[in-house]
């Protein structure tokens, strides 16, 4: 059983970065576009304190989550741009108030959460672990559009290795969203984290892999970038179509990111 404390604390670190970025700005600031079609700023960080408030009745309250749930399928084309619309719509340090206090209470659940115990989510159920790991690969996802939007930088960091690790794990989640059967085999994933270490996964003999930089194979599953952009590389026909599916997150598959010299 794996201590889900060290990612719940880089959770905690990589939100408290993102913090740090939004926090000094002003009103026309959090209203600028981000590359999510229809998102600003105001948007992006709406949904992940949405988001937060979610995981944290899946944590505490099952039943209230259920509910949710249940109004999400009655709008699954709308769910995600309603909530994050909806909290956008408030004034800025209303919203940066709402996502500090969300994700505090999720971190206090999570951290107070019994050995062992599995919560609903969109997906498969979650341990308090990958809860964490799934908030931290939104946060960081979702702040690399903010950063864009603001024309700044973030580095790598070794945190990307839980975004990785997940992004391996759902593996067959992501063939399953696209109505495909995945590969009876599991593939070999080596992956080269941003201070040069190598992350790997899967048998070391296996007949596919997937090789590259970790930060692309984190943008690749979080869909922030296109493949065609990106330094990875496949052997195998099955590790190839993963690559054009790959995704970390739960729900319907997204649109992605058009390539680089596609874009406007």
């Amino acid at each position: 059983m794996s201590d889900p404390t060290p990612v719940i604390d880089d959770l905690r670190e990589e939100s408290e970065e993102l913090d740090a970025l939004v926090a000094p700005l002003g009103p026309e600031e959090w209203r600028l576009a981000t590359p999510a079609p229809r998102w600003t700023i105001a948007h992006q960080i709406a949904h992940l304190a949405w988001t937060d408030r979610s995981a944290l009745l899946a944590v505490t309250d099952e039943d209230g989550f259920r509910a949710l749930v249940e109004k999400a399928l009655a709008a699954p084309d709308r769910y995600v741009d309603d909530g994050a619309e909806e909290g956008a719509r408030q004034a800025p340090a209303e919203l940066l108030a709402a996502w500090r206090t969300g994700r505090a209470a999720l971190d206090g659940a999570l951290r107070a959460s019994a050995p062992g115990a599995r919560f609903p989510w969109y997906g498969p159920p979650m341990a308090a672990a990958s809860m964490a790991t799934a908030r931290l690969m939104e946060t960081w996802a979702h702040g690399l559009d903010i950063a864009d939007a603001l024309g700044v930088t973030r580095p790598p960091t070794d945190r990307l290795r839980h975004v990785a690790r997940i992004g391996v794990r759902a593996r067959d989640f992501a063939y399953a969203a696209h109505g495909l059967t995945p590969p009876a085999d599991r593939f070999r994933v080596e992956l080269t984290g941003p201070g040069g270490d190598l992350w790997t996964y899967g048998p070391e003999d296996a007949g596919q892999r997937v090789t590259g930089p970790a930060l692309d194979f984190c943008l690749l599953a979080t869909q922030r970038a296109h493949r065609t952009d990106l330094a990875l590389r496949a052997e195998g026909p099955d590790a190839d179509r993963w690559l054009d599916i790959a995704q970390a997150f739960a729900g319907p598959p997204g649109a992605g990111r058009r390539p680089k010299g596609a874009r406007r």
